[in-house]
């Protein structure tokens, strides 16, 4: 039995994708999750051999947990399913150490057959997306620049912001200048909509 942890936060969503993939005579849901900081906690005490990640989770995304599971859970290989078919996402998933993302609105045939392949050792990525992450090029924002970018999104201060991300005032007026010019947008507000568009954030 491929034995799976699903991190999903609606209820029912998660709640279907469990019986769906119980119907499965190989496939086996170990542990279900709801929010993206029970996720690690949930795969060392299941041991699952995939973990089927939705992206944006309270608590942490599932592509935070994705790199932590890579040096936790070794042996667990991750799948992404998603709402938000975002070329940023994509890599980002990649370099976090995903085997594999998908869209939600695929058949759940789809899936099943998607977790046997990652658990192959193949790596499973919707092709519509893949070919939109190769048009959209790499993320042309630093680190910092996206942490400060992030801080922004809710409308905070330039004081606000450099209180959270611990930098000064004129450091983050800089990076969020630098921002605003990579992202060709007219302000902070923008170029913060515009990097979450593209999964930057």
């Amino acid at each position: 039995m491929i034995k799976v942890l699903l991190a999903e936060d609606q209820g029912m969503m998660r709640g279907a994708l469990a019986l769906l993939l119980g119907l499965e005579e190989d496939i086996e849901v170990v542990a279900q999750v709801g929010a993206g900081d029970e996720i690690v906690p949930a795969a060392i005490e299941a041991r699952p051999d995939v973990a089927l990640l939705d992206i944006e989770l309270p608590g942490r995304s599932g592509l935070d947990a994705a790199a932590e599971l890579r040096t936790r859970c070794p042996g667990c290989r991750v799948l992404i399913l998603t709402t938000f078919g975002r070329p940023g996402y994509l890599r980002r998933a990649m370099e976090a150490g995903a085997a594999g993302f998908l869209v939600k609105d695929g058949p759940v045939e789809e899936l099943a057959a998607a977790i046997r392949r990652v658990l192959a050792g193949e790596t499973v990525i919707d092709p519509a997306l893949a070919a939109a992450a190769l048009s959209a090029g790499p993320n042309p924002l630093t680190a910092r620049e996206a942490d400060v970018l992030g801080a922004a999104v809710d409308g905070a201060t330039v004081a606000d912001i450099a209180a959270g991300v611990h930098l000064s005032e004129s450091t983050v007026r800089n990076y969020l200048s630098s921002a605003i010019g990579k992202t060709g947008t007219r302000n902070r507000m923008e170029a913060a909509r515009a990097a979450r568009r593209q999964g930057w954030l």
